[in-house]
């Protein structure tokens, strides 16, 4: 009986001084670092800049305002700070639908490109804000005017190129007054608010995989430079479709960018749906931290058919030897840290049991048929200036309005957007 006793008083000690021991040493052990592919759940035309105060800066389409964010982290910008910049007055030409702002650091102040109307599609331009102040979240941001060349054509996603001392502007638009076709377009910059040359058309929809949709679309230029290439990306197909996608043309850096003839497009897309990630398109380019790594950060549609309903990715990217993009394909989600330090979005966090990407993208309901949305969407035009307005309740748009529904409207067939 002794011994017995002896034996157990000997295993409460051992259990006491080894398993309680390994138990606290992993409760104070250092959080995993996780990194989720979606850093985003709801969003759309993603502009991701990472300035050399550290921080990233972001922004993308609400519709009525210029809202800004800011991380330290890529993949924290869910959870950080946020404010509304700028709120456009009512009852002017750039009041409403206000799509694709990109945030700009030029010339020792700041800069807001974004597409805006009077609530006709048709009166869609570029503007541009500017901000002194060292910190973009603060300060006082002022409306430059409208950014065109003389033709004041339809036109929007416009961005910045600077390369071999020159300063260029590059957007999408119509060569007319009729939207069949979206084209991309460059022209000179005398100075970050002001276009003083004639456009160049650069693109137009050519290939099967930028014809398949009514209007055609080549739209969302973004260029990235590597040695003496030129890569501009570019989003074709209907934003509104699964085949969204991205395209590439490219150019020399000793070019002359304002000929059209310098400017090649490849005749296959760089980067398409796959691994079950539907309509990948609108993005922006940014580094790690470090300054070593590039990364795209992009939008895709939330499940296969979402249309509008979309959600932000990042993924880090590789070169070719030609030194243009290698994009890969959208993967599902990367459980990787890109960097550190890492921070996991506030959206992964709201994730409370583990769900298959499949069953995150379906549709809680069936979407109503095509007639139904286009008829429901004409009644909400007056209030909703999102994209997503046919896929959401009425009140509750956050995005682009399909302009599908305001040229039904109108009695004609329209675009994009």
């Amino acid at each position: 009986m002794i011994k017995r006793l002896a034996l157990m008083a000997l295993a409460c000690f051992l259990a006491v001084t080894l398993v309680l021991p390994l138990g606290a040493e992993r409760a104070h052990a250092a959080p995993v670092s996780t990194f989720f592919n979606v850093i985003k759940q709801d969003g759309a035309d993603p502009w991701m800049y990472k300035h050399t105060d550290g921080y990233y800066y972001y922004t993308q389409t609400t519709g009525g305002n210029i809202t800004l964010s800011r991380s330290r982290t890529l993949s924290g910008i869910d959870a950080g700070e946020s404010a509304v910049v700028w709120t456009p007055p009512a009852g002017t030409m750039y009041s409403s639908n206000l799509w694709a702002p990109e945030l700009h650091y030029l010339d020792g102040k700041w800069y807001v490109y974004f597409a805006a109307d009077n609530g006709s599609n048709e009166n869609h331009r570029m503007y541009v804000l500017e901000n002194a102040s060292a910190n973009p979240m603060t300060g006082s941001w002022t409306l430059k005017g409208k950014i065109s060349d003389a033709t004041d054509r339809w036109a929007i996603d416009g961005t910045v190129l600077t390369v071999g001392g020159s300063r260029y502007f590059l957007w999408s638009g119509w060569e007319g007054t009729v939207n069949d076709k979206q084209h991309l377009y460059i022209a000179q910059m005398s100075n970050p608010w002001t276009i003083s040359s004639a456009r160049t058309r650069i693109a137009t929809p050519t290939y099967s995989w930028e014809t398949n949709t009514t209007p055609q679309v080549n739209e969302g230029p973004q260029v990235i430079v590597r040695g003496s290439t030129i890569s501009l990306v570019y989003s074709a197909s209907g934003s509104w479709t699964d085949g969204y996608c991205l395209g590439l043309i490219t150019a020399g850096t000793s070019a002359n960018l304002l000929n059209a003839s310098s400017w090649t497009k490849k005749s296959t897309p760089i980067f398409a749906s796959a691994n079950g990630i539907y309509g990948p398109g609108h993005h922006s380019f940014t580094k790690s931290p470090d300054g070593a790594e590039d990364w795209i950060v992009y939008h895709s549609a939330r499940w296969q058919g979402a249309g509008w309903t979309r959600q932000v990715r990042a993924q880090k990217f590789g070169w070719n030897a030609d030194n243009t993009p290698n994009l890969g394909s959208p993967p599902r989600r990367m459980r990787r840290s890109p960097f550190r330090p890492a921070s996991r979005p506030a959206s992964a966090m709201r994730r409370r049991t583990p769900r298959s990407e499949a069953a995150r993208r379906r549709p809680t309901r069936p979407a109503p048929p095509a007639a139904a949305r286009s008829a429901t969407s004409i009644r909400r035009r007056a209030t909703c200036s999102s994209r997503s307005a046919l896929l959401r309740p009425a009140g509750t748009c956050s995005q682009r309005a399909p302009a599908t529904a305001r040229a039904a409207s109108r009695g004609r067939s329209t675009g994009c957007r």
